[in-house]
């Protein structure tokens, strides 16, 4: 009995001697400050290693990796020591063993350490994680859903599997950081109302916490981009998360964050504005190729002329030292700044002949065509791009590869089509959508009007009927009105304008039902492009914004009425949809970017509504000071669209709002705008010129070319006195524009007449002055005779359709057609 106590006490002491010095070691494994210090210790230690050391061993690694900068971590000396192996071996011998948050952290550490995805351990613990799928805790599944992520088992089912339980434990997540990394682990395989209930929660967690860190916004700004839907709010909520973490921002993320709002279509101003700031202090820090073209893509397109040379001039200087990749980026972004430095690309043409097989098929399509729209002349260049491209086209099977390699050769120069292309569209017109057909139909139409189809021309002829045939059934077929106008969205040109439009109306009239608060912005925008005054459809859109106005993003309720600015619409009851759309935009102006207040404000001016609030915002110092520091960091058509906004605005407040006591201010703008463009002359002007002296009696009798108070140019200008007789501008004291237009007076007083004298503004209108196939005068041209009206003109205007009928195909027609609207119009 003795002996036996004995040896109870003994085991009893082994096993607490036991426990102290596994506890030890444990210690001692968290406690290392360089890798071959663990790894001395895991080497003396082997056989007293337990799934538990094994796990905190790799976990030391990586923390030891992550403390380190990038240049300077030794990921690859780790990979390929002997006792990195020892540990591998017993973590895979162990997996079984490991409790649920070790698994998925060993997986995640290996994996940091840039352990290849397909490794045996990789596996296991993948395999591993499966089986434990249901019991793990949800910081634990967003690790390993990330970890899948990352191994680019996007579309897995296992993958599938977690969406399918975060789904049932949505409503309870209530921590940002878990519910970002599993937006962007599972974002390609949520369903749409999966991925609503997804962003609805991130909404709701991002407004619920006041501090939220730089990364979990980035991420869900990733899901949104993953899933190609800009959803403003979300991205909203993003962006003022990334303001505040402004001093934290460096180039990597300040790049990412332009790359992503690029992706999404979405930008702001002030976010531009502190990353300006931000990288112009610092731009002589970034001198490794890596960060310089990071720097380049981001501060390029606002930057000052200074700067802007700074950075061209040391892209020359680096331009060796460029990867394949960095060369893209970089004509890209000289492409977005219409750099003209031709010495900067001649350089970039020159080092891409050692990069050319670096590019993967869709790669070099954008490599190609960011060369034409640079006027790139390097012809042996274009000659290396074609012949591989040739050869992408011949292997791929892919009809969006496909469309886009005939699209970007047909931009070569080039005197002859080679076979293959027409072949190669012919063999895949059945299996493309409707922006590939619009591709292949661009080249197609280009060739046959350069007679560069080298087959026979009805060969070209029968091709784009079939190109035709194949997009109207996909239209007559279409379904799913969200999957059309995602569709419509990339289709456009003269293609499109000239074949496809009436029966994409006529598709859209069919599925007007399916019209919803989700995608009005969509069908506004495909119905801007379109040109087309649909009543049907326009109802439609006007009587869904007034049901969900709610729902409907305020910069949305904007878009939407400038479809109906410009076509010049109103829909039933349109005091009613106008102002309660007005009233909602004003109780969230805040939503507002200051351009974009301007920008409504001149949609508003043209549908006839001055909302004293937004005037008295938009009419005022700080406001004007704000939005010139804005117009400083915008794209160049942004700004010049914002400019001649405002400018119209302002007359329009002054011409029809006299009450407000808004000054005239854009005088010196206008003869800017005019000095800088091209002056409207043309043989027709000439032409009617002469027929005008005829009719009135001599050349004296009219001035062409005039510029109003207000700067408005008008095609011609005649006075008739009371009597209707024409008065001469050489023996009348009478104070208008000069001859060229290049001065006007703003105050109406001085153009008074004698008593009872007309003055008559004449003015030609083109085709962009309607909406397609409709006689319906459109926004500006209406605002235009309405304020000439104003004024004291009378306004005549003569519409192309017209003029270019047959019945006044003769002089006499015209004369006669002339003195009729001169003389008998009231």
């Amino acid at each position: 009995m003795l002996c036996w106590r004995q040896v109870c006490s003994f085991t009893q002491i082994y096993r607490q001697a036991r426990t102290l010095s596994s506890d030890l070691l444990l210690s001692q494994i968290n406690g290392c400050s360089h890798e071959d210090e663990l790894f001395g210790l895991v080497g003396r230690n082997k056989a007293r290693l337990s799934e538990k050391h094994v796990g905190s061993a790799l976990n030391v690694l990586w923390q030891l990796q992550k403390k380190k900068p990038l240049s300077l971590r030794t990921s690859n000396y780790i990979r390929n020591h002997s006792q990195f192996l020892t540990l591998r071996i017993l973590a895979e011998n162990k997996v079984e063993h490991m409790e649920n948050d070790v698994v998925v952290d060993t997986l995640y550490n290996i994996l940091r350490l840039n352990v290849e995805d397909h490794d045996s351990l990789a596996e296991a613990l993948v395999t591993e994680g499966w089986k434990r799928l249901e019991r793990l805790s949800l910081p634990a599944l967003s690790k390993f859903a990330l970890c899948l992520y990352k191994q680019h088992m996007h579309f897995s089912p296992l993958l599938g599997k977690i969406a399918h339980i975060v789904d049932t434990k949505l409503d309870s997540i209530q921590d940002i950081r878990v519910l970002s990394v599993l937006m962007i682990s599972i974002s390609d395989v949520v369903s749409q109302s999966f991925r609503d209930r997804l962003i609805q929660k991130a909404e709701q967690l991002l407004g619920a916490e006041s501090e939220v860190h730089f990364n979990y916004a980035r991420r869900i700004a990733l899901f949104l981009q993953n899933i190609k839907l800009p959803h403003r709010p979300l991205l909203e909520k993003c962006n003022k998360i990334f303001l505040k973490s402004a001093c934290h921002l460096d180039i990597h993320n300040i790049s990412l964050i332009f790359g992503l709002y690029e992706q999404l279509d979405f930008d702001n101003a002030e976010f531009r504005l502190v990353a300006k700031q931000l990288l112009s202090k610092s731009i002589d820090d970034y001198n490794d190729p890596e960060t310089f073209t990071k720097l380049f893509f981001a501060l390029g397109p606002m930057a000052e002329p200074a700067v802007r040379e700074r950075l061209l001039a040391t892209a020359v200087s680096m331009a060796e030292e460029f990867s394949s990749y960095q060369v893209l980026v970089i004509l890209k972004t000289m492409q977005k700044m219409k750099c003209k430095n031709s010495h900067l690309l001649q350089k970039m043409a020159s080092i891409l002949h050692k990069h050319l097989d670096n590019y993967h098929t869709l790669q070099l399509v954008r490599l190609t065509q960011y060369l034409v729209l640079l006027h790139c002349h390097d012809l042996e260049l274009f000659d290396k791009l074609k012949k591989l491209l040739f050869g992408f086209l011949k292997s791929s099977v892919v009809p969006a590869d496909i469309a886009a390699i005939i699209r970007v050769v047909a931009m070569l120069p080039s005197t002859q089509v080679e076979e293959i292309l027409v072949t190669k569209a012919a063999a895949v017109l059945p299996q493309c959508r409707l922006p590939c057909l619009n591709c292949i139909a661009a080249a197609l139409v280009k060739w046959s009007h350069l007679g560069q189809l080298q087959s026979p021309p009805e060969r070209g002829a029968r091709l784009l009927q079939e190109l035709n045939r194949c997009a109207f059934a996909r239209l007559r077929g279409a379904g799913s009105l969200h999957l059309l106008l995602e569709e419509l969205a990339y289709v456009n040109g003269d293609w499109f304008e000239e074949v496809l439009c009436g029966e994409t109306m006529a598709a859209c009239q069919r599925l007007v039902d399916q019209v919803t608060f989700a995608n009005v912005l969509q069908f506004s925008f495909f119905l801007m492009k379109a040109n087309h005054r649909s009543v049907s459809l326009l109802d439609r859109i006007a009587s869904v914004t007034l049901q969900n106005i709610d729902k409907i993003h305020p910069l949305e309720i904007y878009f939407i009425l400038q479809l109906f600015s410009i076509l010049n619409y109103d829909p039933p009851a349109p005091e009613e949809f106008f102002e309660n759309c007005i009233q909602h935009l004003i109780s969230n102006l805040s939503c507002f970017e200051t351009h974009h207040l301007v920008l409504l404000g001149h949609v508003l001016a043209v549908a006839g509504y001055f909302p004293p609030v937004l005037i008295k915002m938009i009419f005022n110092v700080p406001f004007l000071s704000k939005l010139d520091a804005e117009l400083e960091v915008l794209p160049d058509t942004s700004k010049q669209k914002v400019r001649l906004c405002l400018m119209k605005l302002n007359r329009a407040v002054c011409l029809e709002c006299p009450e407000f006591h808004i000054p005239w201010f854009h005088e010196r703008y206008c003869q800017h705008v005019l000095l800088t463009g091209s002056r409207r002359t043309s043989s027709l002007r000439r032409h009617v010129h002469k027929m005008l002296a005829e009719i009135l009696g001599g050349s004296h009798y009219t001035k062409i070319s005039v510029l109003t108070p207000y700067c408005y140019e008008i095609d011609f200008e005649c006075i008739l006195d009371e009597n209707k007789k024409p008065l001469s501008y050489m023996a009348q004291n009478i104070l208008l524009g000069d001859t060229e237009g290049m001065h006007s007076k703003h105050d109406i007083k001085d153009m008074a007449l004698p008593p009872g004298a007309q003055r008559i503004a004449l003015e030609f209108l083109d085709a962009k002055d309607f909406s397609k196939d409709s006689h319906h005068l459109k926004g500006e041209s209406a605002v235009k005779k309405r304020h000439l009206e104003m004024l004291g003109y009378r306004v005549v205007q003569i519409p192309h359709f017209e003029w270019n009928s047959m019945v006044l195909s003769t002089k006499e027609a015209q004369l006669e057609y002339l003195k009729k609207q001169l003389y008998e119009t009231q």
